[in-house]
């Protein structure tokens, strides 16, 4: 065997990016979530287009988000995005709207008491794969909703989908 020149072995050194071509929403779910509480915002989801030209961001806070929230979160975004070489065409910031996802199981305890519609992946035998009800909570991955049946208890891992149902109270002016 001769000399080994040294081309023998690859190195590959891949950049710590989201570019356009293979974006990576959950390294941005990752960055976003490190960015956001310090700034006293919750994320709440995050969304991409395909190829990564829209990045689109759902932020929250106690006492609701308005338009300078939106505003302020988005500035500070865009210039992170430069640090951190992510590559997009369009940011929008904005709140996640009266029929606010529930996306984790902290937000099942948060608006225990709230009427929310579940999608189920796979529901079991003799269960709807919709349900409505009042949000019980969500203890130990289990979530506790109250139906007209009564209460369903579901893993949360089996949910696919939640969401408040908004209430809109009307004033007579």
């Amino acid at each position: 065997m001769g000399k080994r020149n040294g081309l023998g072995a690859a190195h590959f050194f891949l950049p710590n990016r989201i570019s356009k071509d293979e974006p990576n929403p959950m390294d941005l779910s990752l960055l976003l979530e490190r960015t956001l509480p310090p700034l006293g915002y919750e994320l709440v989801d995050v969304e991409t287009t395909p190829k990564g030209r829209l990045v689109r961001v759902f932020i929250d806070k106690p006492e609701g988000v308005d338009v300078e929230d939106c505003a302020r979160v988005s500035q500070h975004l865009t210039r992170l995005f430069a640090v951190e070489n992510v590559d997009f065409d369009r940011l929008e910031v904005s709140s996640p709207g009266l029929d606010r996802p529930l996306k984790k199981q902290d937000d099942f305890v948060r608006f225990a008491g709230h009427e929310a519609e579940l999608r189920i992946a796979a529901p079991e035998a003799g269960r709807a794969r919709k349900l409505k009800g009042v949000v019980k909570g969500c203890t130990d991955g289990v979530v506790r909703i109250e139906t007209a049946e009564g209460e369903q208890q579901i893993a949360f891992a089996d949910i696919d989908r939640a969401r408040l149902v908004p209430k809109i109270e009307w004033r007579r002016a």
